[in-house]
């Protein structure tokens, strides 16, 4: 018999449907529900939490792609070992104050939000359940290490970035902008750098309000007469805008972090 899953018992899927939301908020200048949301992750979601422990638990593998079988089965082994260290009955508790707050404070539709990885979420959540058969886990696990697995080809990507890559990507960018690294630059950086340590968090928090930010200067700018009477420059603002748009849509990586750094230092730019 096929096992009901609770999506609002699932705390990655709490997370990202607040994520999800925020993001709509910042979009529509939703100041008031954003501040909720930003606070509702920073109370729920703090380093030692047991929401911020479950979460990193799920992580572990939602984070990893492409590895090798081993690597895999051993990926799966330590996301169960650190799920078991976790307070059960403090989660449950955390997550029931927290789906109250939801309810109350940002709407039950945020239930509703998109997202991209909850198939997986699901199955990690009834890996972890302590009501689940054994023959149940052991073939959840499975499909888990197949799913983070490289494809038969040897194609698939890895996407897992550790936090030698996020130093590595941080030095190179210092070293080749260190001269003219903005205030907000060197922030954002560091919230990538760091964002290994926390589920990136804070990282998402900040983008959130940082691409909000970024997307009010623009649409100023193109508002002026300036750029209403120049209709190539207003073509070329216009594309910024819906660059920034476009970031609800799509995971957080290297190429996304580049053209944020390169809009922070247009949106400079057109301060000046």
């Amino acid at each position: 018999m096929k096992m009901r899953h609770n999506k609002k018992r699932n705390t990655a899927f709490i997370y990202e449907a607040l994520i999800s939301e925020l993001t709509k908020c910042s979009l529509n200048k939703d100041e008031g529900k954003r501040e909720i949301i930003v606070s509702l992750i920073k109370e729920h979601f703090k380093k030692g939490t047991a929401l911020n422990k479950e979460l990193a638990a799920f992580s572990i593998i939602l984070e990893s792609k492409g590895l090798e079988k081993d690597m895999a089965t051993r990926i799966v082994s330590e996301a169960r070992r650190v799920h078991a260290t976790i307070d059960k009955e403090e989660v449950f508790s955390n997550q029931t104050k927290l789906i109250s707050e939801i309810n109350k404070s940002i709407g039950k539709e945020a239930f509703n939000n998109f997202v991209k990885n909850y198939k997986s979420m699901a199955t990690i959540s009834q890996m972890f359940n302590q009501t689940t058969p054994i023959k149940k886990i052991v073939l959840l696990e499975q499909k888990l290490i197949d799913s983070i697995s490289k494809s038969d080809d040897g194609l698939a990507e890895v996407k897992h970035i550790d936090n030698l890559v996020y130093r590595t990507f941080a030095t190179k960018f210092n070293e080749k902008y260190s001269s003219s690294l903005l205030e907000e630059q060197k922030s954002l950086l560091g919230y990538y750098v760091s964002s290994f340590s926390d589920n990136a968090i804070e990282l998402k928090l900040y983008l959130n309000e940082e691409i909000s930010r970024l997307k009010k200067i623009i649409e100023a700018t193109a508002a002026t007469e300036e750029m209403v009477s120049d209709s190539d420059m207003k073509v070329k603002i216009d594309e910024v805008v819906s660059i920034l748009d476009g970031y609800k849509n799509n995971p957080i990586d290297e190429s996304m972090i580049k053209e944020v750094l390169k809009i922070q230092a247009l949106a400079k730019e057109i301060q000046l």
